[in-house]
């Protein structure tokens, strides 16, 4: 017998009993339908975390001050103020760095007609934008001559500007920090948030300006760095701390500094983000694998309700292969059905997930061929039982049997 008439006799035998079949597929189809869904869910956020690190920055580093000491209690890195801005200064010296932008911030009550909130200020140099990839989307970004002459000028974030009542045609607007007046040159693009930290609740003026201010001395809370090529990251990297090391008096044994490097972030989560997808996968095959067990389950109760036939075929010739294939393949049809069903599922439910929640969602071939490879194996393993079974039995008490 033909694997195409082997289909058609399989095909023809589910059929007669619907209900079971249905029943029989409806595990695998919710296997897969869990698999496609929640490697979905997982890819989905693993990408939304990557493109929000690679927004931070355009080839990042970003150098922050150590930690302090005080008696036998050590603080947490960053409580020093160890870096000041001619450290910025001689970090745009170096080689392989493109833009540098020292930072210092406060927070301070904003007030702009009726609207008024509170929010962090932010005091840096023109080249803020560059460095931590932002787009303007209304006016322009504050020049070199506003720092160079502190000038009392502002870019807001979008949800500052939004809830100062400002979001649309605000450049040219005055506004009022801790009671000083401000003029608004442009308005951020939407960001978005970074882990508890919105990037779209700020305020940036100049580094100078906020000096003058708002705070006092040359030290800054961070200092940004953009590399200009991703591949000398490394270099740049090192040729910072050896420039830092120098001007601070320091070794690399006792640095009163650190520089975190993007692309490591990025490899930290890709790598977490891949172990989640792979974690959510293997929970949903137990699903699956409960699906199995009812196909062997059904298929084991097709063997003896069909011993009779079985005899009857081996009697006018059937060997024990073709009895084998014959149950193989009907596993096989039911569990590639029932994975065909899945990934339809799994792929309306992740659009559900995603446009309820809110959470993204992204989808890979990858998964798809291996949720029907799954499938198609679930069958294979749960249907050779029960095949083997029915290709051993003795054709005499086969026909015997009632």
């Amino acid at each position: 017998m033909s694997a195409l008439e082997m289909i058609r006799l399989a095909m023809s035998r589910l059929r007669t009993s619907r209900l079971r079949t249905f029943l029989t597929m409806l595990g695998v189809i919710i296997g897969v339908a869990s698999v496609v869904a929640l490697v979905g869910v997982g890819q989905g956020a693993t990408s939304g975390i990557t493109a929000r690190l690679q927004g931070l920055g355009t080839n990042l580093l970003t150098v922050s001050p150590g930690s302090t000491t005080s008696g036998f209690t050590r603080s947490a890195a960053g409580s020093a103020t160890t870096l000041t801005q001619e450290d910025a200064a001689a970090i745009a010296k170096v080689q392989g760095v493109a833009a540098v932008e020292p930072e210092v911030s406060t927070q301070a009550f904003l007030v702009a007609g009726d609207g008024n909130t509170t929010t962090t200020i932010l005091g840096t140099t023109s080249a803020y934008p560059l460095v931590r990839a932002y787009d303007i989307a209304d006016g322009s970004f504050f020049n070199q001559a506003s720092v160079d002459h502190a000038l009392r000028v502002v870019v807001l974030g979008a949800t500052t500007a939004s809830d100062l009542g400002i979001s649309t045609n605000a450049p040219g607007r005055t506004i009022t920090i801790n009671g000083i007046p401000f003029q608004v040159v442009g308005v951020l693009a939407t960001k978005g948030t970074s882990g508890p930290f919105s990037q779209d609740d700020q305020a940036i003026i100049p580094i100078t300006t906020h000096r003058d201010y708002f705070s006092s001395g040359d030290k800054v809370r961070s200092i940004g760095v953009s590399v200009a090529d991703a591949s000398g990251i490394e270099l740049a990297k090192a040729s910072i701390a050896a420039t830092l090391e120098q001007r601070h008096g320091v070794t690399s044994t006792n640095q009163d500094f650190t520089i975190a490097d993007q692309a490591q972030l990025l490899s930290t989560f890709s790598s977490v983000g891949a172990t989640l997808a792979l974690l959510l996968g293997g929970i949903a095959s137990i699903s699956l694998l409960v699906g199995g067990i009812g196909i062997m389950n059904i298929m084991l109760v097709s063997v003896r309700e069909r011993t009779r036939e079985i005899g009857i075929r081996k009697a006018i010739g059937a060997r024990g292969r073709d009895i084998l294939a014959q149950f193989l393949i009907e596993a096989l049809v039911i569990s590639l059905i029932g994975g065909a069903i899945g990934i339809v599922v799994g792929l309306l439910v992740s659009v559900l997930i995603s446009s309820v929640a809110g959470w993204s969602v992204a989808f890979s071939p990858l998964t798809i061929l291996a949720a029907v490879v799954f499938s198609l194996a679930v069958g294979v393993v749960f249907g050779v039982l029960p095949a083997r079974q029915a290709a051993r039995l003795d054709p005499i008490v086969a026909l015997r049997y009632e």
